[in-house]
């Protein structure tokens, strides 16, 4: 049998055991089937295993083959899609589709939910586009480098939806665009944005807290990330002054041999928090610093100008590239410090560019993204 054929027809099977477990398809969306215990079996898992059989049975070298061949054919989205099919069949494709498939840092691609959580690549920068909805307050993050370029290739990452409050304003994070409830699956966050700093609080969908008086659960919250716009004279005819701490990266990750956390799946809230402001706060842990690029005066066009490489085209308040701020003590080499590690800027009406690259995630590079889209009373 072909491998095309063959890849089809695992698509197929995956996408039937989909629909049997009441998961919508979504543009762009993926499911992987979730891990089935003996103390759960039921006569329709039952049944399941038994169709899966032929599969599941196959030798674990050619298994491995197979898996290795579909995963360097497919590069790109909506075609990354047959890996994810791999993966659906049972646990046994799916565990050495885990293993196949290395994080972004390593080969740049973006394949299961938990890459939304891992540092982007070294080399070169993720590119993305962010698409607003101003009549649902809802933007749609998609990997692809712009709806006219991509078109049908783009893939849909992440939805956030902007709630004001009396105090503040809170962009909440989700996989889906139609299921914003914290205590849904698809929840992965929200953006905290009182007048002047935003506060990124994470959360993880492994474990959930019932309350007695509460009818659904809620997931722990912990602080990833503070972002802080500083006072501007110029006000909005000038750029943004803004400053990321990054409390879940260590500044030593930007450093020769430095590394940072990279989550290799959806655990308990006790293991992230590890990773949280605490633990960054000694002396050999400093959080990483993120300070906007200064932009220069054109006189010519009279006006603030950065180089965006041809990814950004429209002028906005809104624009900005992100690099590290190093203190002397730390011994960041200088072309590591003048590296922009996140640049997002304006293309059209309501369509922005975000390209991040390592030590950030998409999660996080998206939720400060956003945090430029709500106005700064405070700052100008």
């Amino acid at each position: 049998m072909p491998l095309k054929s063959f890849v089809r027809e695992i698509g197929n099977m995956s996408k039937k055991f989909t629909k049997k477990e009441k998961h919508e398809c979504r543009r762009g969306g993926a499911y992987i089937a979730p891990d089935s215990s003996p103390l759960s079996s039921t006569a329709g898992s039952s049944t399941a295993l038994t169709e899966h059989g032929r599969w599941a049975n196959l030798p674990p070298e050619l298994l491995l083959d197979i898996i290795q061949r579909v995963e360097a054919r497919e590069t790109c989205w909506p075609g990354r899609g047959d890996v994810v099919a791999c993966a659906s069949v049972c646990r046994s494709w799916r565990q050495i589709t885990k293993e196949v498939v290395k994080t972004p840092e390593q080969c740049g691609f973006l394949t299961f939910p938990i890459s939304l959580k891992q540092p982007g690549s070294r080399d070169t920068p993720i590119e993305c586009f962010i698409q607003r909805e101003k009549a649902t307050s809802t933007y749609r993050l998609y990997m692809g480098l712009s709806p006219a370029l991509s078109g049908n290739l783009n893939k849909l990452l992440l939805v956030a939806k902007k709630v004001r409050r009396a105090t503040c304003t809170d962009f909440v994070i989700s996989l889906v665009g139609n299921d914003f409830s914290r205590s849904s699956n698809n929840y992965v966050g929200k953006l905290n944005q009182p007048p002047k700093d935003s506060l990124v609080r994470s959360t993880n969908r492994s474990l959930q807290k019932t309350h007695s008086r509460q009818v659904s659960p809620r997931k722990p919250m912990f602080i990833t990330a503070k972002i802080s716009y500083e006072l501007n004279v110029l006000r909005t005819r000038g750029p943004r002054r803004m400053k990321c701490d990054m409390y879940s990266i260590p500044a030593s990750a930007i450093g020769q041999g430095g590394t940072a956390p990279t989550p290799t799946a959806f655990t308990n809230c006790n293991d992230e928090a590890r990773l949280g402001f605490k633990t960054l706060k000694s002396a050999q842990n400093v959080p990483l610093v993120l300070r906007n690029k200064a932009p220069r005066w054109h006189e010519q066009l009279q006006c603030w100008c950065l180089n965006f490489k041809g990814r950004v085209t429209v002028a906005s308040v809104k624009n900005f590239q992100l690099v590290a701020a190093a203190e002397p003590s730390q011994n960041v080499a200088v072309p590591e410090q003048e590296k922009v590690i996140l640049q997002f800027g304006k293309i059209g009406k309501d369509i922005f560019t975000m390209d991040y690259r390592y030590p950030l995630s998409a999660l996080q590079a998206f939720a400060i993204s956003l945090s430029s889209f709500d106005t700064k009373p405070v700052c100008e």
